[in-house]
């Protein structure tokens, strides 16, 4: 196996990374990075008459099959009225179905439907590819440190449901 391509002088941080420049670089870098990731699926989206908040939602149900929609809300950071609509027109078009709690009939747990789960992996697919490139690009170390910055990005309280995501 080859080594990852070793980066440009210019792609290299500073040892004075604190710096503004440097944090500048980094939010610009993330601001623009996170714009192209985010165009890769918005064509998708647009052909369904769906927005950003559908697919976000469509991720986490596709991550977590029996979310509570509580536990929805609470990863969206969003208001109950927001999440609302949106889970009102993904169950309409039939890609997302809900089912009472095992224990709190109350409680609303989500799925996605085949043409949900279908949809969510295309949407996937689009940003995959992207990632994948880039991660290789950058080779495993540079995707370590990538993750450490967006996790210390996350305040400590919410990690454990980050982590969550990953059982």
């Amino acid at each position: 196996m080859t080594a990852p391509p070793q980066p440009a002088p210019s792609q290299i941080a500073s040892p004075q990374f604190l710096r503004e420049p440097e944090l500048r670089r980094g939010m610009e870098l993330l601001y623009f990075g996170n714009s192209h990731i985010t165009r890769a699926i918005d064509r998708g989206l647009a052909k369904q008459g769906l927005g950003r908040a559908h697919h976000r939602a469509l991720y986490f149900i596709a991550r977590r099959p029996d979310m509570p929609v509580s536990e929805l809300l609470a990863l969206l950071n969003i208001t109950k009225q927001s999440l609302g609509r949106v889970l009102n027109e993904l169950i309409e078009r039939n890609l997302v179905d809900t089912r009472p709690g095992e224990r709190d009939r109350r409680q609303r747990l989500l799925r996605l439907t085949e043409e949900g789960t279908a949809l969510e992996a295309q949407l996937f697919e689009a940003l995959r590819e992207r990632l994948s490139a880039a991660y290789s690009r950058a080779g495993m170390n540079a995707v370590t440190g990538f993750w450490a910055v967006l996790e210390g990005l996350i305040p400590p309280e919410e990690m454990p449901r980050v982590e969550a995501l990953r059982r």
